[in-house]
């Protein structure tokens, strides 16, 4: 078997260099070698270059993970190129990068992470883990990993750090940008751009965009550690209704299984799981459930058995099986680095898709072994690869075992039913996983301190090129105050992905269950999140098409300001609505026209718990009706909030489509585009037209509310695109 795998390793280096345009250094797979400083650099694209070590060895690091394609070489650096890496080797033998740090930079970026925005002085390793409470490593260790540093100079330009890299590092940015690989010398790529925008969408050209969600996927969500048995999943969704709190999805967690084995229902507490989802979507839920890589070691369970015949297991560093203890106890785990078992992965969801379960959550990804010093299976274990990835240990391919799970979780469920978009949560991923699933932050704590905390882990996400995510609403360990509670609703409501959990033990943590008014707080805040959807739903479509996030930091408004650059509790939806939570002490603002907006009679600016919404000067805003769950959505009426900039003018951008499906593709969609402008009589002139897309999606009805630094003043409702009224008489 070790013949095999050197020479397996040694004919790919020389096939991957050959494609790479380097030579096929010598050396065994595995051998470390000293890297020394630049072997080898060039362009990659519009200011984007390339930079290889010496002793690069394509065979331990490609093909690379994070990117959609290999990169051309387009000719050599120019002269007056600023940011270049030095590689080197550290005294305990460890392949090393070393970045200067400009003065007056600011630095951001590198993914899920605790802590402040602004990462300076920061410093984190890269090596998933189940970090409950992020207790572990002062949290400097968390589930997914994101090597990439955004850079923001003092003038507002940016530059980012790609470090193309899978194996366990650290990233270290107090004095310099330092980046220690416990593997082989990594390649380096540097994209210089004028602003931290340009720059996220460069990252998003090399590795991608996420997928259009399906509509129901951007609804508020309930979810437990466990909701059980199925009559009390029904109570949940029934009470939500009843309420009048809107709502779109129920989740599924470990206790829905037969003694925790995937692919299984427990025959006492979910006795008919197509019935259960059948009566969710009568009342208009979608329902996750969640699957793990596990598989409980069992002769005679259907899911073990068939891996055994197939020989589909992670291996230890002997060539057997590898078992480790999760939920069912001992465990094998797929290798997904192997084709044929990203195949049979896929199958495994068509009968349990037909049960009417709409998206899949993949928790303890990482992978999480129970009972292990490391909290995962050991670093020599074998994956044995196939179809291009070569065979390795564990330490290289540790890192991407959740995001190669995922992406055949959301093929599984995708061929199972080809007209609907997947929707796929992951606690585990690495850089590029965006493009396979959402996202959620872990086992956080019901604290104030990992609340706020969770607004800059959730930017940064968004700047690592994860639009996709948010944490645990209420937080997941322990039980929260009414207090923290209700701000957390609050500010919640406007998380990318907006998701109430919490852990078994902990009190119930629904809307409803901390008294009338902290179930108000709730409703005004969802519903706030609701009459939002045609905003959120553009920003979204604009994230798959641009790669920009859709929560986005202060700074983003103003690169140049650098005032901004360290507020990480304030923060941007898109670049029009600023939301600025109760709880803040002199956050510091984007200059300019940011009025205040109400969008459901509330008075943010006077609420104990709402969080100021601003609107920009120059921007337009759609708002559909207050709806109890993504099934009503209609864009056949809008109210359009209108907020001019200095000049008088206004416009915005709304995007539409059916919510679901892939008609889309196909010239299915629509994007409308608002224009409006103000005269010194207060006659108000407004236009919109539909400008792309096959898509009717029935614009009727326009109503439109002029937010002025008083409040907002409404026209009547118009049934025409272009219309002329006057402010001061309405």
């Amino acid at each position: 078997m070790e013949i095999f795998r050197k020479d397996l390793a040694t004919g790919l280096a020389m096939i991957l260099a050959a494609a790479i345009g380097l030579a096929a250094f010598p050396g065994e797979c595995l051998a470390q070698k000293p890297s020394g400083g630049i072997g080898k650099s060039a362009m990659i694209g519009k200011n984007m270059a390339i930079f290889y070590p010496e002793g690069f060895k394509a065979s331990e690091m490609l093909p690379s993970m994070a990117l959609l394609k290999e990169p051309v070489e387009e000719g050599a650096i120019p002269s007056g190129w600023k940011v270049f890496p030095d590689f080197y080797v550290d005294k305990d033998g460890h392949n090393c990068i070393r970045i200067p740090i400009e003065k007056g930079t600011d630095l951001y970026g590198t993914g899920e992470v605790t802590g402040s925005l602004r990462r300076n002085g920061k410093s984190i390793t890269l090596w998933n883990t189940d970090n409950y409470t992020y207790k572990k490593s002062d949290g400097k260790v968390l589930y997914q990993s994101h090597p990439w540093i955004m850079a923001v100079r003092k003038d507002g330009s940016a530059y980012g750090i790609l470090v193309d890299n899978t194996w366990k590092q650290e990233i270290d940015l107090t004095d310099t940008i330092k980046v220690v690989s416990y593997g082989p010398a990594s390649r380096v790529i540097v994209i210089e751009r004028k602003s931290p925008q340009l720059l996220t969408e460069a990252l998003a050209k090399l590795t991608g965009t996420m997928e259009m969600p399906p509509l129901w996927a951007l609804g508020y969500q309930q979810c437990r550690w466990s909701y059980y048995p199925d009559t009390r999943v029904k109570e949940v969704a029934s009470e939500f209704r009843k309420l009048k709190i809107p709502c779109d999805v129920i989740w599924m967690d470990i206790h829905y299984m037969q003694d925790y084995k995937i692919f299984t229902f427990d025959s006492l507490r979910f006795p008919d799981p197509a019935g259960l989802n059948g009566y969710l979507h009568s009342i208009n839920f979608k329902s996750v459930w969640m699957i793990d890589p596990g598989v409980k070691k069992e002769k005679g369970y259907f899911v073990y058995d068939q891996g055994e015949a197939g020989n589909y297991w992670v291996q230890d560093s002997t060539g057997k099986e590898f078992n480790g203890d999760v939920w069912p106890g001992p465990c094998a785990f797929p290798d997904f680095t192997m084709p044929q078992v990203r195949k049979w992965w896929e199958g495994l969801y068509k009968d349990y898709m037909a049960l009417g379960i709409d998206g899949v959550w993949n928790d303890m990804n990482e992978p999480s072994v129970f009972k292990s010093e490391s909290g995962t299976m050991p670093e020599d274990n074998i994956h044995r690869g196939g179809d291009g990835l070569p065979e390795d240990v564990h330490l290289r391919y540790h890192n991407v075992y959740g995001m190669l799970m995922v992406k055949a979780t959301r093929e599984g469920i995708l061929k199972a039913n080809p007209d609907k978009r997947p929707f796929v949560l992951s606690r585990a991923n690495y850089l590029g996983g965006q493009r396979y699933a959402a996202t959620w932050t872990g086992d956080n704590t019901a604290t104030w301190k990992q609340f706020e905390m969770s607004i800059p882990m959730v930017l940064n996400l968004g700047l690592s090129g994860q639009p996709f995510s948010g944490p645990d609403i209420g937080g997941f360990a322990g039980s929260p105050t009414k207090e923290l509670f209700a701000n957390w609703m609050a500010v919640g409501a406007f998380y990318p992905f907006c998701r109430d959990h919490t852990e078994k033990g902990s009190a119930d943590q629904e809307p409803w269950a901390f008294g009338k008014e902290v179930e108000n707080v709730s409703r005004t805040a969802i519903e706030r999140r609701y009459r939002l959807l045609p905003y959120f739903y553009t920003l979204f479509y604009k994230a798959t098409q641009t790669g920009l996030p859709v929560m986005r930091p202060v700074f983003f408004a103003d690169p140049k300001d650098t005032r901004l650059r360290r507020e990480d509790r304030a923060f941007l939806l898109g670049k029009d609505l600023l939301v600025i939570p109760k709880w803040t002490k002199d956050p510091a603002l984007p200059k300019g026209i940011w009025n205040s907006i109400s969008l459901v009679g509330e008075n943010s600016q006077k609420d104990p718990y709402q969080p100021d919404l601003r609107q920009r000067g120059g921007s337009i805003i759609p708002l559909t009706k207050v709806i109890q769950s993504t099934v009503d959505f209609r864009t056949d009426s809008l109210t359009l909030l209108i907020c001019f900039n200095k000049k008088g003018k206004a416009k915005g951008t709304m995007y539409s489509d059916a919510g679901d499906g892939f008609g889309y593709k196909k010239g299915e969609y629509a994007i409308n585009r608002f224009k409006a402008k103000e005269s010194a009589d207060g006659s108000i002139s407004f236009s919109s037209e539909k400008t792309e897309g096959e898509y009717d999606n029935c614009l009727k009805h326009y109503r439109i509310g002029i937010v002025t630094p008083s409040g907002i003043v409404y026209s009547g409702w118009y049934d025409k695109n272009e219309f002329t009224f006057n402010i001061k008489k309405q």
